[in-house]
């Protein structure tokens, strides 16, 4: 039974999470050959003040929406 770990920046709508869900499940249950009700997938959101990168804050270096879908490529 595999249990795969996603961590992402808190903001995401669920329909989101919902897609990743799904497609990391697909994706997982093929290359494995396991039934897809067998992988778990457990996500953790983390506050982007709690998270950095390049030693600075993702609540300082990507601002308000970083974890929308119109914030472009630099979302974490």
């Amino acid at each position: 039974m595999p249990v795969v770990t996603i961590r992402i920046a808190k903001g995401r709508p669920v329909e989101r999470k919902r897609a990743l869900a799904a497609a990391v499940t697909k994706a997982v249950a093929e290359t494995l050959d396991v039934r897809p009700e067998w992988v778990t997938l457990l996500i953790d959101e983390f506050e982007r003040e709690n998270w950095a990168t390049g030693g600075q804050l993702h609540a300082d270096k990507f601002g308000p929406g970083c974890a929308k879908a119109d914030a472009g490529q630099d979302e974490a």
